[in-house]
This record gives structure tokens, sequence and C-alpha cells, in this order.
């Protein structure tokens, strides 16, 4: 059988699809995972093969337009503005963006490159004839070849946050290309996803309306070596914290989410070992951090995480799943609509605490910290959902399913 993957401009997007590709390939199936040319390398270092065709509007340009949006419709909790979305720089006043220009001047050539990405499905569905497509929430190109070459797909959710959720917080993009309809499919719609693959375990379901097919999700956090001091068990008496920070939130979300530097004074002087894993970038303005803390620029989560207490971060699927797996108690602390529901939904499930990013002062973080150490119950709930995962079916287990839903 052959397989196509399409997936968005965002590495840590795709990252949850990649143990899927590797089992495809193990079962002697063969995989194209079609990508923007930004996205070929790191395609290329999972072991799958990337296919350079895609285009589009940057996810990044999307998610601080949604964030502008968010702001203008008051459902926005931050007491400051998003960044410019084209710019990025720190927006004084909403004013500042001029939405009329962006979509006289902008939204046009944006429009022709997103149609270019869609034919580029097309064209290459129709040349290498898939038998199925697997796409990401923020790539609906292999969602319209699956529907123009009449081949089954699949929609593959990166975390606890659905299909079918708030448009403020919406995952997947719009159609503002007109490619579907340009392709005889109408005018795209929700209801067009038919089926999803969920990696979520049941006490974090996300809101989606297609049938659903669980597996058990498997961590992918990157290539770079695992050093040896990440099997080192913590002092007796010192509980280890890890602290992950993200890859691009600075970018999405303005400088005011750079809470690195607030998370370390919380910890410091708590007697905790501290573990930093974070961007070269973001590594780079700590300066001089408290002794005790060992920073460490991209070493994988799930390296990390065994033999942690607790980790913190900014809500990402990735480490939020990551750390669900590993049954490890988490604080979240967000300053997006996306993540925040992630922090909202583990929490909820009992295996963390949500801080949102305008509350997360030093002493909000130690006391939020100090909770989810001192109160056994996280352990126990997180403990109970790895659990779930582990119940559910292997990505290896889960390709007799994808071969039947493709020969149906």
């Amino acid at each position: 059988m052959r397989v196509v993957f399409t997936v968005s401009s965002q590495a840590t997007h795709y990252a949850a699809m990649v143990p899927l590709g590797w089992a495809l390939q193990a079962a002697g199936h063969e995989v194209r995972v079609l990508c923007t040319p930004g996205q070929t390398a790191a395609v290329g270092r999972t072991g799958l093969l990337p296919v350079p065709v895609l285009d589009g509007m940057e996810v990044l340009t999307r998610l601080r337009l949604q964030a502008v949006r968010e702001a203008a419709d008051g459902h926005r909790p931050y007491p400051w503005l998003p960044p410019h979305p084209l710019t990025g720089e720190p927006l004084a006043d909403l004013a500042d963006f001029d939405a009329a220009a962006f979509r006289a001047d902008v939204a046009p050539a944006l429009a022709e490159r997103a149609a270019r990405s869609f034919d580029a499905a097309v064209e290459f569905a129709r040349a290498w004839r898939p038998g199925l497509v697997l796409h990401d929430p923020a790539s609906l190109e292999g969602l319209l070849a699956a529907r123009v070459t009449g081949v089954p797909a699949a929609l593959c959710l990166w975390g606890p946050v659905g299909t079918h959720e708030p448009p403020h917080m919406g995952i997947v993009p719009a159609d503002h290309s007109g490619s579907f309809p340009r392709h005889g499919q109408g005018p795209f719609d929700l209801d067009m996803i038919e089926h999803v693959l969920d990696p979520c375990p049941p006490s974090l379901e996300a809101p989606v309306r297609a049938a659903r097919t669980r597996f058990g999700y498997v961590p992918f956090n990157g290539t770079t070596p695992v050093p040896a001091w990440t099997l080192e068990p913590p002092a007796p008496g010192r509980p280890r914290v890890c602290v992950t920070w993200s890859t691009a939130l600075t970018a999405t979300s303005g400088p005011r989410s750079y809470l690195l530097p607030d998370i370390l004074r919380a910890l410091d002087g708590t007697g905790r070992e501290v573990v930093v894993t974070a961007t070269a970038a973001d590594v780079a303005a700590l300066g001089r951090v408290p002794a005790g803390v060992r920073v460490a620029e991209h070493v994988p989560l799930m390296a990390v995480l065994p033999g942690c207490a607790a980790v913190i971060h900014h809500g990402g699927s990735g480490s939020a799943m990551t750390a669900l797996r590993a049954g490890v108690p988490q604080l979240i602390t967000t300053f997006a609509a996306e993540q925040a529901a992630t922090g909202r939904r583990v929490a909820a499930a009992g295996a963390g605490r949500h801080l949102p990013g305008h509350e997360a002062d030093p002493a909000a973080l130690r006391a939020a910290l100090d909770a989810l150490l001192t109160d056994p119950a996280h352990r126990t709930a997180a403990a109970r959902i790895r659990a779930e995962i582990l119940a559910q079916p292997t990505p290896a287990e889960l390709v007799g399913t994808l071969e039947d839903l493709a020969s149906a």
C-alpha cells in the first residue's frame, strides 16, 4: 500500500505522526511526506521520505492572525496584545494592525500560494496513486487530494484539542484559497473530515464529530543525542523537576511569554534539582542561572522525564502528551488558546495544574508547583492516564486498521 502524509509548516505538528510513518514502513508500506521546503530536513531526519511541494500561509502567521481576532472578539484573557501578524512586533493597539490593508494587499498572495499547495498535493496523489492519505489538522491539502482521487483520508490529532473547537482556538484552518470548490468538492466544511486518528486517552477526549480511532501516543521529540546524565537518578531528598519550553512560543505569543527566568526564580532555593531544556535562543537569553540548574538544549523530553517528579511547560501538545505517556504530573502555564485548552483538560483529568500565563509570577508558580508535588492525587492520576495510553493499540497495531480503511 502507498500512503501519503501531508503536514503543515510547523515541525512540532508533524511529530505526532512520525511513529505512524515508522509503523507503516516497518509493515512494508511505502510512505511519502508532502511538506513545505522548510520541512524537508526535519522530515528527512525522521527516516521518512519528504516531498517538498507544499506552500501556503506559514502556521506562525496564521496563529498570530488568530490571536488578533481573539483579542478583537474579546476572548483573549491576557492583559497585553498579541504580536503583529506579519512583523511579530508587539502591538500597542489593535488598530496598529490594518486588517483591511491585509485583506487587500497580502491575503490574495497568500491565497495564491495556498492554491498552488493544494494543486501540488492533488497532482502528486493523481500521479503516485496512494491508497490512503493521512494529514495533520493544519494541512488540509491531504484531505482535498484524497477526496479528488477517491481514497480514504484520516486527520491525525496531535493532542487533546479536536477538530470541533470554538473558532478562537480552532486548529483546522479555513480554505481561503477556494481550492475545495475549485476542485469540485464544494465549500470546505469541517464535516468533510470523516476519520480521525486520536492519540489521546479516554480521560482527555478531544471534541470531534468524525469516526474516531484511538491509538496509544508514542513520543517523538527529535533526534538530538541523549546525554549520559539522563540515566542518573535524582539525589535523595531532591526531587527532579524538568522545565521544557516551546520552540516558537515567543514568536507566536510575544516577548511576555518568555517565562523561563520567572520559572527559575520560582524554583530557586526550593531544594529541587532542575533540568531546563529549550531552544538555543531561549537558553542563551537566560544568562546566569541559579546554582543547581542543569541547562540543556533540545534534549528529547522522553529521555529526561523518567525520574522526574514534575514537569513545567507551556501547554504544547507534544510536551503534554509526552508527560502523560511518562506518567509525570504537569504544571502547565499558557499564553494561547489551544495551549490553554490543553492545560485545562490535563488539570481536569487530575494529572496536573493549569496556570494562565498572565497569572504566573514567581510566587504563583512556586505555590502551584508545591501543590503539584505535595498532593499525591496528581501522581495517581498521571499514573492512571499512563496506563490508559499503554492500553491503547500501538502505532504498529494500528496498521491493520489503516489497511482495512484503505481497502474499504
